[in-house]
């Protein structure tokens, strides 16, 4: 078993939060999150003068008002108020780790106030309106310029939507000691997990690549898996596509095998992984490709665009990822882009219950969810992967991760990091696909 724990960090839900704070003076810690939350203030905003504090009735109100009573003493006017108009920087102490749900009225009217006063905010612990355990927002949730939480980072603040509202998010020290959470976090860490070459490695031995798919007019979709997947430190590369795809494919790639559809099944047998889907087609013949390749043999499988396509579970799960994008992960689950949008924890959980497999979803919080385990995040960091092409890419790195030996969970955290961290290195305004393939080997050392 590999040892993930210098891969990964923790992400607290409410529950594994509490659990945390056990035994410990209540008002001890909360004296040092407030003067976690007006350090920050200060160091962040050193000119601002009038800052309203907007406390609620709980704990995080209360460490709310410990703020203000540390910004005071340092000079600055720090009241507790929900006037927040003409402040220079508002405090959000409303709601912390506890809430579920939707705000009251009452509450969400102040919610509104403060996102319509233009000026920072700093939330405590998490925004408020942002559920700590999902990162899902019912109705009405504060928009964070920087949120300092205690002890670690909590899961909804690395899961969409809450992501979206965090801002910045800096951990604060209170003083507990770290302990096991069921989600977590990767790092740049995760790499070093990656099988290199070694001497005595043939390109075989060092990772063995089918790539189907490549439909007329959909070819550059599976260049850029073969590409990829070369160049996340594949041994060998195989392309195959429809018959009258193999001209574009033998003018376009230099060092992957070329076959038609006809000669997969015998190349998937010198494959260590199968990716199946980029530019795919979904007409009765792709299906039956699909079907086939993933009956005939224990290779690992990279299921991804239309390889998706009314599939259905088997006894095939244990050894796939599937990799969908919102609106695909709706049509495997019979739900909307726009639900898995606003549960994506959730979302992700049950397509890897469902299929027995890994689901990686798509995101700047990718998801990767294996049945019964819990989940590992991704946080890309890199707009500029909303771009054509760049799905393709991470399908042929997770079939090369998957072809050099680790196991599927793993094998997804870690492509999700390596195509981030990629496009990350990278310009973000015209970024495209073909640059994120040639800044893999940078990034992989």
């Amino acid at each position: 078993m590999v040892d993930l724990t210098p891969a990964l960090e923790p992400l607290y839900t409410a529950d594994e939060a509490r659990a945390a704070e056990e035994g410990h003076d209540v008002a001890e810690l909360m004296e040092r999150a407030g003067a976690a939350v007006a350090r920050e203030v200060l160091r962040r905003f050193p000119d601002a003068r009038r800052i309203a504090v907007v406390c609620g009735g709980g704990s995080n109100g209360g460490d709310g008002r410990i703020a203000a009573r540390i910004l005071r003493e340092e000079g600055r006017d720090a009241v507790e108020t929900t006037a927040v108009e003409q402040a220079d920087v508002i405090v959000d102490a409303l709601f912390g780790t506890g809430f579920r749900g939707e705000p009251r009225d009452e509450a969400a009217a102040t919610i509104a106030r403060i996102n319509a006063a233009g000026v920072p905010v700093v939330s405590v612990d998490v925004p408020s309106g942002v559920d700590a355990s999902t990162g899902e927002i019912s109705a009405a949730a504060v928009q964070a310029a920087l949120t300092v939480t205690f002890h670690g980072r909590k899961l909804g603040l690395a899961v969409a939507p809450g992501l979206f509202h965090a801002g910045e998010v800096v951990v604060a020290d209170i003083g507990l000691e770290p302990a096991e959470t069921v989600h977590r976090l990767a790092t740049a860490e995760i790499l070093a997990l990656v099988p290199r070459k070694r001497p005595v490695d043939s390109k075989y031995s060092a990772g063995s690549v089918l790539v189907a798919g490549g439909a007329p007019g959909m070819t550059g979709a599976a260049c850029l898996a073969a590409e990829a997947a070369f160049r996340a430190d594949a041994g060998h590369v195989a392309v195959a596509v429809p018959e009258a795809s193999l001209p574009v494919i033998e003018s376009k790639l230099l060092e992957p095998v070329k076959l038609t559809w006809a000669g997969a099944l015998e190349a998937a047998g010198n494959a260590r992984a199968l990716a199946i889907g980029p530019g795919l087609g979904r007409d009765a013949a792709a299906a039956a490709l699909r079907d086939e390749l993933i009956a005939s043999g224990d290779q690992w499988l990279v299921l991804d665009a239309d390889a998706l396509h009314e599939l259905e579970p088997g006894d095939w799960g244990a050894r796939a990822v599937l990799t969908p994008h919102a609106g695909e992960l709706g049509r495997l689950l019979g739900e909307s882009s726009d639900w898995v949008g606003a549960h994506r924890l959730e979302a992700a959980e049950r397509c890897a219950e469902r299929f027995g497999c890994v689901c990686l979803l798509k995101g700047a919080d990718t998801i990767v969810a294996g049945a019964g385990d819990g989940t590992i995040i991704v946080l890309t960091d890199a707009p500029g992967l909303a771009s054509a092409g760049t799905g393709d890419v991470l399908t042929g790195i997770l079939a090369a991760f998957l072809a050099k030996g680790l196991e599927p969970r793993v094998a997804a955290a870690a492509a999700a990091t390596a195509h981030g961290l990629a496009a990350r290195s990278l310009p973000q305004r015209g970024l495209i696909a073909s640059d994120v393939v040639s800044a893999l080997p940078g990034v992989l050392g």
